[in-house]
């Protein structure tokens, strides 16, 4: 089986960075977004929104992956 990361469809709050990382690695999506805050909030929150926006930008949609 081939993993592949892409953002989330169903599991999204905003662009589904979050849901398809926590699918990719087989976690919990409450808990990837409890500790992308915790980290957000103690790294004076520019770095993670970067990361974020970028990963939103990069990442393939679920479902319109090649």
């Amino acid at each position: 089986m081939n993993k592949k990361l892409v953002r989330s469809y169903h599991d999204r709050k905003i662009a589904g960075v979050l849901g398809g990382l926590a699918t990719y690695f087989r976690i919990d999506s409450t808990l990837t977004r409890l500790i992308f805050v915790i980290l957000l909030l103690s790294t004076g929150i520019m770095p993670f929104v970067l990361f974020y926006v970028i990963a939103a930008l990069v990442m393939p949609q679920e479902g319109m992956e090649r």
